[in-house]
């Protein structure tokens, strides 16, 4: 057994395809009982067994001798899952996981990160647990303007984070963030959503990132007032929620300028004081019997902001580098299929160099 075989991306290839011991088995002619031993470190693999299962998963057989250290799902994920979940879903999705680390991981070989901003690191403890307050630090280190945030997505890419759309269609998961010593800040956002919902779900994790060194019950609470200040200040929001009656109309006239869903605004008008409990309640009653509360109107729907560091990364691959496709998934060890439904062609921009 080569030293540097690693059993769990054995486990983590099999998963990302969805298959059970039992049916890799079947597909690579390898006894399930091998399969557990290999999985397990207790057995190695000889040259007919990696072939094998190599070919059914869809994997070259260098993928499995990568020294990289397989991870589980956040904290936030296990918060947010819900029960009807299968295991199989969650296990894909940690596979998926894995599998996006090792291609960035790789692809920062050959390109370096220059973030435009800081990004402070503020123990919300240490700030009287008040996430509106380390929301304006952050609004007023990167000298964002008054109002709303136009394009969350660059701003935090500035900062150094790694955005990236992932098909989480089959989980009721809105996005998680990773956080590894020797890569930035990772935000994966799920691109099924709305426009609105990704930018509040993209401002949550955010949150994660300059907060939660360490995870705790409260971390979801404090996301998301963290998210709701970020981009609702309460200086800036409040003359356009009080001062005037909020109808369901107004809220509708809001939600293309501040760019977040119309629940997003009611909350934040009675979580700033701009409404009473009653006014609160009425408009929730209205927003329910409308089906607001489930599908806000497609006349509303905004613009997706577009990540481009990765794709930025991948062109700088195929396009200054050299690379073809074959040869990227080469690097990556990877399929070509899992390379394109990984990584889709990107945009252009240019705070990237080629590290010589």
């Amino acid at each position: 057994m080569p030293a540097d075989f690693n059993q769990d991306l054995l486990r983590i290839a099999r998963q990302a395809r969805g298959w059970s011991q039992t049916e890799l088995s079947a597909r690579s002619g390898v006894s399930q009982a091998n399969l557990s031993k290999l999985e397990n470190g207790l057995i190695g693999p000889t040259d007919e067994v990696l072939t094998s299962v190599s070919e059914a998963l869809d994997f070259p057989v260098d993928f499995f001798f990568q020294n990289d250290r397989v991870i589980g799902l956040p904290m936030s994920v296990q918060y947010r899952k819900r029960a009807s979940v299968g295991q199989k879903a969650i296990e894909r999705l940690e596979a998926e996981l894995n599998i996006r680390i090792l291609h960035i991981r790789r692809l920062l070989d050959a390109a370096e990160l220059e973030p435009e901003l800081s990004l402070p690191r503020l123990d919300v403890d240490e700030y009287g647990g008040d996430p509106e307050r380390i929301a304006d630090l952050i609004r007023r280190t990167w000298l964002v303007p008054s109002g709303p945030i136009r394009k969350l997505v660059a701003w935090v890419e500035r900062a150094g984070c790694i955005v990236v759309h992932c098909d989480f269609a089959a989980l009721k998961v809105d996005g998680f963030t990773v956080q590894i010593s020797d890569m930035p800040p990772c935000i994966f956002l799920n691109r099924n959503m709305p426009a609105d919902r990704q930018r509040f779900s993209l401002a949550h994790e955010l949150g994660h990132v300059v907060m939660h060194q360490v995870p705790s019950p409260e971390m979801e609470d404090e996301a998301n007032a963290f998210a709701s200040a970020l981009l609702m200040p309460a200086r800036d929001i409040r003359p356009h929620l009080s001062g005037r009656r909020l109808t369901i109309q107004r809220l509708a006239a809001l939600k293309p300028i501040w760019r977040v869903s119309m629940a997003a605004l009611l909350y934040r008008a009675k979580e700033i004081g701009a409404i009473t409990d009653n006014q609160s309640q009425y408009l929730w009653r209205q927003m329910s019997s409308m089906g607001y509360r489930r599908t806000e109107p497609p006349e509303l729907d905004l613009m997706v902001e577009t990540p481009t560091v990765l794709p930025e990364i991948v062109r700088l691959h195929l396009e200054e580098l050299g690379y073809g496709v074959s040869d990227l998934a080469q690097a990556l060890r990877s399929s070509e299929e899992d390379l394109r439904a990984l990584h889709p062609l990107p945009g252009a921009i240019t705070r990237l160099r080629v590290v010589k």
